[in-house]
């Protein structure tokens, strides 16, 4: 039946016309923006997973910042702190090799002393030294923290963020305190600390050869604590290394993850619009086919 006020046909081309136009701009939207789930009405669920993922991958861009501090800290204490070891010519290393030698006979030990002291003032200025970001770990006062947290982890489960550090006890580092109580300004029972001990006044007596095998023994003391912070410093580097890797590597993966969940298929999205340019084309002609057909109405009247 042919309807002057009800056009079927052109209702019907209409609908299809205004569903193609609209996947033709939804098509269009992923591809300029290259996501399939751009904002909340596309896929609320995914769009609220990416976006908690994305916020996620910021706390992470954070902690690899942090530890590259830390990272930076502690291989400056690590590098001050090998030093002061030392080898045959540096550090303590050369020192209890001079005190060895100050135990031969009627050598001036007066002239070992110089060397001594040489070594005792720079192993100083390399504690004083080690210092990154206004922290030294080597060389401490009475306002220098007795920890320090490196942060090293970021998760969350759920909705509770957690956030993981390692910590540093200042103590087990200090070489030089301002209360004289670090590894090499400590005194023994029985003779001066690493830092202030003297031998040009000592001479061959069996009273003084007894004072240089304390002296010995208390520098050995002091190198194997010192090799001990080292150490354990090093522990620290290598676990600072590791999550510095895992934490780079993890940032990669929620992006992966992300994108599977929210980023467009190019090649799909090329083939659809290419598909609904077609169908809109053919809307708009079967649109205006219809719409003409009202017109042969009119020869009846003629």
């Amino acid at each position: 039946m042919s309807s002057l006020l009800t056009n079927s046909t052109a209702m019907t081309a209409l609908q299809t016309l205004r569903s193609v136009s609209s996947q033709l701009s939804t098509t269009q939207t992923r591809i300029s923006t290259g996501q399939r789930v751009s904002t909340a009405s596309d896929n609320a669920a995914y769009w609220s997973i990416a976006t908690s993922m994305r916020a996620d991958n910021a706390a992470l861009s954070a902690v690899s910042d942090s530890l590259g501090l830390s990272a930076a800290t502690v291989d400056t204490e690590y590098t001050a702190l090998t030093t002061v070891i030392g080898d045959k010519d540096s550090g303590l290393t050369k020192l209890q090799s001079l005190l060895v030698e100050a135990k031969t006979a009627g050598i001036d030990r007066s002239k070992i002393q110089a060397d001594v002291t040489q070594i005792q003032q720079q192993m100083k200025a390399t504690a004083s030294a080690a210092t990154f970001n206004g922290i030294n770990w080597l060389s401490t006062t009475a306002t220098t923290p007795t920890t320090f947290s490196l942060v090293s982890s970021y998760s969350r489960i759920g909705g509770t963020p957690t956030i993981g550090s390692i910590t540093v006890t200042t103590a087990n580092y200090s070489l030089y305190t301002s209360a004289q109580g670090g590894i090499l300004d400590t005194a023994g029972s029985t003779a001066p600390s690493i830092d202030t001990m003297s031998i040009s006044a000592l001479t061959d007596s069996a009273a003084d050869q007894t004072t240089l095998d304390g002296y010995i023994a208390q520098v050995t003391a002091g190198i194997n604590s010192v090799a001990s912070a080292a150490a354990n410093l090093g522990a620290v580097k290598n676990r600072l290394s590791t999550n510095t890797d895992f934490v780079k590597s993890l940032m990669d993966s929620v992006d992966r993850g992300i994108g599977q969940l929210v980023d467009a298929d190019m090649n799909q999205e090329s083939t659809r619009l290419s598909a609904l340019q077609v169908q809109q084309q053919l809307g708009v002609q079967a649109l205006s086919i219809a719409n003409n057909s009202s017109q042969s109405i009119l020869s009846l009247f003629r």
